[in-house]
């Protein structure tokens, strides 16, 4: 993967530590794939499936707008946990316990979620999985910055990409299997966390950074929100807050849309549908990230190839917008899935190259992943407000492309990548 030119604000990302990094070891980038499936599966097939089915159990008549606020309140705990996650590991200059710590505090989390029987109970169970699934992910999300070389980033970008289709397929069979029995769906995607979290820090050695000294609260607040002063970054984030904006909005009530939208095939059950469309998702994001990783890599163009899948993702959302067909909604799986695929795998690599200070790797990933965390918590309610007041999904599609193309539009002033 090229570094970026001399002289732009990225330059110091390229220090020596990640530079002169020696090549990642074989058994590095497996394991980083099955960390991120992990993650993924428990962030699909609970927050996809078992929680919403959840809510409508307690709460029929209101679930739009209770899932709504579950999935907002409980995205703000991500995105203060993630950064805040991300400044301790690189305080204390090591990234295996926050990833251990985090992966086993999800079985008591899942545990407390899956007693909960009213929203306000369920409500907080999540916001405590989301706390403890964002400390695993802070840390696992700084492997690649710390250990990988530059120019090895476009395979370790895959890696990780592939966990979300592979994550998703998983969550989504495993979700629908325990759709009748959620409590011990959510013990078996908690356990699923931990152990990926125990093999990865078992099986990875780590070399220890130098700890960081402690700074004033102020002097902390101002590192978070100087990462943001870059103009690349600023930029990379923007794209990114805006993609992930649209597809939460969508992604999110994607249960209930197959119960109120989507004309089901006779006998089909909308948890059977999820279980369908899923891993046909998965599959496509498989193919679009793997080819997308390498082509990014052979021909060094991170822009050309995010904008153009932002565009590709705005497309698949006008699909079911203009029908609401069991067709269209395969349609819109598979070319959604190569759509959103390509996006975070070149994404993810074109991030790793803009990181304002190689130093503050982990703080300022975690601040790129209030772009993926903070659009989750207003996602809920804009999606709930716009499907009140249109009485149904189509608006929200149309909306949700727009947010696409904007997207795309973001990358465009990025000057230090290609």
């Amino acid at each position: 993967m090229a570094l970026s030119s001399p002289g732009t604000g990225n330059a110091a990302a390229t220090s020596s530590r990640t530079s002169a990094a020696p090549a990642p070891g074989r058994g590095l980038l497996p394991l980083l794939l099955v960390g991120n499936t992990a993650m993924y599966s428990l962030y699909i097939g609970v927050g996809g499936i078992l929680l919403a089915l959840q809510v409508e159990q307690v709460d029929p008549a209101h679930k739009v707008s209770d899932f709504g606020l579950i999935a907002g309140v409980s995205a703000i705990f991500a995105t203060v946990f993630n950064p805040v996650a991300g400044a301790l590991s690189d305080r204390s200059g090591r990234r295996n316990p926050w990833i251990l710590g985090g992966g086993l505090a999800a079985v008591p989390a899942m545990f407390l979620l899956g007693l909960a029987d009213t929203v306000l109970l369920i409500t907080i169970a999540w916001c405590l999985g989301q706390a403890v699934m964002n400390v695993y992910q802070a840390a696992l999300a700084s492997v690649v910055p710390d250990r990988v070389p530059t120019a090895a980033r476009g395979k370790a970008s895959a890696a990780v990409g592939l966990g979300l289709p592979f994550g998703s397929a998983l969550g989504a069979l495993a979700g629908a299997a325990f759709s009748e029995d959620h409590r011990t769906g959510y013990l078996v995607f908690g356990a699923l966390v931990a152990a990926a979290a125990v093999l990865f820090t078992a099986c990875t050695r780590e070399q220890r950074l130098p700890a960081r000294a402690s700074l004033p609260v102020r002097a902390q607040l101002a590192a978070f929100t100087g990462a943001l002063r870059d103009h690349d970054f600023r930029w990379a984030f923007t794209g990114r807050a805006l993609l992930v904006l649209g597809y939460f909005a969508v992604s999110g009530y994607q249960l209930y849309i197959l119960q109120d939208h989507t004309v089901l095939p006779d006998g089909m059950e909308p948890e059977a549908a999820v279980a369908v469309l899923v891993p046909l998702t998965s599959v496509a994001m498989v193919l679009s990230t793997v080819l997308g990783g390498y082509l990014s890599d052979r021909f060094d163009r991170r822009k050309l190839f995010v904008g153009a899948s932002a565009l590709l993702s705005a497309v698949a959302l006008v699909i079911p917008a203009v029908s609401a067909s069991w067709s269209a909604m395969l349609a819109f799986s598979v070319v959604n899935g190569l759509a959103f695929g390509c996006y975070m795998a070149v994404d993810t690599a074109l991030v790793t190259m803009v990181l304002p200070n190689a130093e503050d790797a982990a703080r300022d990933m975690g601040v790129l992943n209030i772009a993926n965390a903070g659009p989750q918590i207003v996602a809920p309610f804009i999606a709930s407000v716009i499907v009140s007041v249109s009485g149904g999904y189509t608006a929200l599609f149309v909306a949700a492309a727009a947010l696409a193309v904007a997207g795309a539009l973001a990358v465009r002033p990025i000057r230090g990548v290609r």
